[in-house]
């Protein structure tokens, strides 16, 4: 083509694009979907179509809402979206159209808060500058406290927050500290913030006790993610009214298996026994395996006062040092747990199974049981290695069809996800004194086969009716396929530890290929982060009623059945197996898909309050080992420095790039390193390095590293006190005051 013939191909290419954006029905569009709509397949034609949108994206004429996403500015002059303040001041609204985030100056933000339903007008954009928005109101407040420490003076008081959400404090009135002292945490509500004030006015809903006490900081954590950390006394009350009611009239109504041996394997400090299990041999050879699942809606009825607060919970939350209930405790520990020589209520699963592990027949029961033995993990673990012990034949046999049955799925497709789970021993102060690691044997995993089988087998018998009957409204646990883009960024990050990860096929060969790596990385420096990057790239499992199966574990049907004195999900399975086994009609399907949202964000809270608290485990108990060297890999990279997973006890820190004394450090984002510009020195991901525990800030939950070797002023998370080499800041104080960041 000549240079002419180019320029008017190039001309006509344009005017195309324009008439395209002129008319295009969709909200945003990236180069490939312009190029399909204008018949233009030509790959040096789609980048001459990339580098016209970028032009126009520069010019103002689009928006680019995400990296390669534009949309026409003028269909953003007015929208409604959720407000995200920042404690940095770079706040901004995630347009409800189609999720483009805009940033909003404080001037122009009438002090909405985080969460908050606004609508903004969008500014005509400035040339080379990002587009900004005005709120022009506040459609819905959300309900939220933050939480700080308070400084009271003689005319009034101050919150100080630790919110990453408000980057101001919150004046408070004398009389509403309610009781509140200088040092002490608490929860407080912003009341009124003048649109021509800096700074918001509020009261105190709750004093939580003196900051750094353990008490003090675990409720923070709980009330930080607006989780209770109280139980109300009322509903403890009508929890101790209800009596166990195991009366010949209910036995009844229910399959007697008391005579059938079952017993329970659980950790060494459970209380709650919400699962068992029984087996025995049937007449034709065959076996007879119990999933037993404590009947808790028997005990608990719909829109009770205790259904009501376990449907506002949604879960248990486990922290590092204590549970927090879902359940009263009369019931969680009590008449539901399926403690030993006692008769228990039971909605059970029963399966025929032959020699081979395959399963011949199920039905779905209530049942009245009768445990002869609780287990720990540690005792059943001894059992299926010594062969010996209580009921060693029982669980010997188990033990060989959980692996049967483990085998099969992950031949099917499941994902071995088996990470290693940090835990703390913690002194009667709340205090930790030492790490240990969790680890998944045979026991463990034999529950959890027979947890998954039983789930699979709910689900199953009601979204997949016998015939052409259609599936009536049901509470499905599901897991999306994997984002492509994360996948692929993974698999790259594998690459270059030479482990190959498929992107592309079956869904069952793509998790065959990670479950090769996560075999393959075992007992290596990267082995950790790797398998938490796999975790990463995959979606996050949800309740809801619209089945689409579970990728992780390859099912085509999936709930939550056997978890009810810690889910409110499986409350819900329990109650719709009632009602369809009854022969009841199809449960309303909004309601349900309400309850769903609601239990898959308070299940995000809950995990998000249980990763904080041991992050504050963790700074508490290294805070005793300041000036240590420790052994490590680095777990991440960022701009602002490397992220350094120690091998001995699995805690986390940062090495600031300002510590990096030796060079100046680029971040390299493309290979996850940080590179020296005058010696080239390279830390990558994965790589093996020596640190130094050089700065605790518990209040922050905040644990700096430094490579070991180089100096940098060390502060006890107790005194404040700075531990310093005089001689090494002299040395290098100079350097320290240049920018070591891209």
């Amino acid at each position: 083509m000549t240079r002419t013939a180019k320029k008017k191909h190039e001309s006509g290419l344009r005017e195309q694009i324009d008439r395209y954006i002129a008319t295009a029905s969709a909200a945003t569009f990236n180069y490939k979907q312009v190029a399909a709509a204008i018949g233009e397949h030509n790959s040096t034609h789609h980048r001459s179509i990339a580098i016209y949108l970028a032009e126009l994206a520069f010019d103002g004429v689009l928006l680019e809402v995400s990296p390669g996403r534009f949309k026409p500015v003028q269909r953003t002059v007015v929208a409604t979206g959720t407000f995200v303040r920042r404690s940095n001041g770079k706040n901004s609204v995630v347009t409800d159209a189609d999720g483009e985030t805009i940033f909003v100056a404080e001037r122009n933000s009438m002090h909405a808060l985080n969460g908050d339903r606004v609508a903004i007008s969008v500014a005509a954009r400035v040339r080379g500058r990002e587009p900004e928005a005005k709120v022009t109101e506040i459609i819905e407040r959300k309900q939220q406290t933050f939480i700080g420490t308070l400084r009271v003076g003689k005319h009034m008081g101050t919150l100080v927050t630790d919110s990453k959400f408000l980057a101001t404090d919150i004046v408070i009135p004398r009389n509403k500290l309610r009781g509140g002292r200088t040092g002490e945490k608490a929860v407080v509500r912003i009341t009124e913030w003048p649109e021509n004030e800096q700074i918001p006015y509020g009261e105190v809903l709750d004093v939580l006790g003196p900051t750094g006490e353990n008490n003090t900081e675990i409720h923070a954590i709980l009330a930080e993610y607006g989780l209770p950390y109280v139980y109300p006394a009322a509903v403890e009350k009508a929890a101790d009214k209800i009596d166990a009611g195991i009366t010949p009239e209910v036995v009844a109504e229910r399959e007697d298996m008391r005579g059938v041996v079952t017993f329970t394997i659980d950790p060494r400090d459970a209380k709650d026994f919400d699962d068992a299990l029984s087996v025995r041999r049937m007449p034709g050879g065959n076996y007879e395996v119990g999933v037993h699942i404590a009947d808790v809606t028997h005990y608990v009825k719909p829109d009770s006062i205790i259904d009501r607060e376990a449907r506002e919970r949604a879960t248990s939350v486990y922290l590092v040092d204590r549970v927090v209930p879902m359940l009263p405790e009369h019931l969680c520990n009590g008449i539901c747990s399926l403690r030993p020589d006692e008769d228990k209520l039971a909605f059970s699963v029963i399966f025929e199974m032959d020699d081979q592990g395959r399963v011949l027949d199920s039905r779905i029961r209530r049942t009245v049981i009768r445990s002869v033995r609780r287990f720990t993990y540690e005792e059943a673990q001894d059992v299926i290695e010594s062969g010996s012990g209580d009921y060693a034949d029982e669980i010997l046999l188990l033990d060989r069809l959980a692996k049967i049955l483990r085998k099969e799925r992950y031949a099917n497709g499941s994902v071995e996800f088996d990470r290693t789970e940090v835990r703390f021993e913690i002194d009667e102060k709340g205090h930790p004194v030492s790490v240990f690691f969790k680890e998944s044997k045979d026991a463990n995993k034999l529950i959890e086969e027979f947890m998954l089988l039983a789930n699979k087998t709910v689900a199953a018998a009601i979204g997949r009716p016998e015939g052409k009957r259609k599936p009536k409204a049901f509470v499905y646990r599901v897991h999306d396929t994997p984002d492509p883009d994360r996948l692929s960024d993974f698999a790259k990050l594998a690459r270059t530890f030479g482990y190959k990860v498929r992107t592309e096929g079956a869904a069952a060969d793509i998790n065959k290929s990670i479950n090769r790596m996560l075999a393959d990385v075992q007992g290596k420096g990267e082995e950790n982060f790797l398998s938490t990057l796999a975790i990463r790239s995959m979606a996050k499992a949800i309740y809801t009623t619209t089945n689409i199966g579970h990728y992780g574990l390859g099912f085509d049907y999936y709930t939550h059945f056997t978890s009810p004195i810690r889910r409110y999900p499986d409350m819900m399975v329990h109650r719709l197996l009632a009602r369809y086994l009854a022969g009841g009609r199809s449960a309303a399907l909004d309601k349900l898909e309400e309850e769903c949202k609601h239990s898959s964000a308070m299940e995000q809270l809950a995990a998000s309050a249980e990763r904080s608290s041991i992050k504050y485990k963790q700074v508490e108990y290294m805070a005793d080992h300041l000036g240590e060297v420790y052994s490590g890999v680095i777990s991440g990279v960022t701009e602002w420095g490397l992220y350094v997973e120690l091998d001995d006890n699995k805690c986390e820190g940062l090495v600031p790039v300002r510590d990096l004394a030796d060079d100046f450090y680029d971040f390299d984002e493309k290979n996850y390193s940080l590179v020296g510009r005058r010696h080239g020195h390279r830390y990558r991901l994965g790589d093996s390095v020596q640190v130094k525990v050089a700065r605790c800030d518990i209040a922050k939950k905040q644990l700096d590293f430094v490579i070991a070797g180089e100096a940098v002023d060390s502060y006890s998370s107790v005194s404040g006190k700075a531990h310093s080499n005089k001689k090494q800041k002299q040395v290098k104080g100079k350097k320290q005051s240049g920018k070591r960041r891209k």
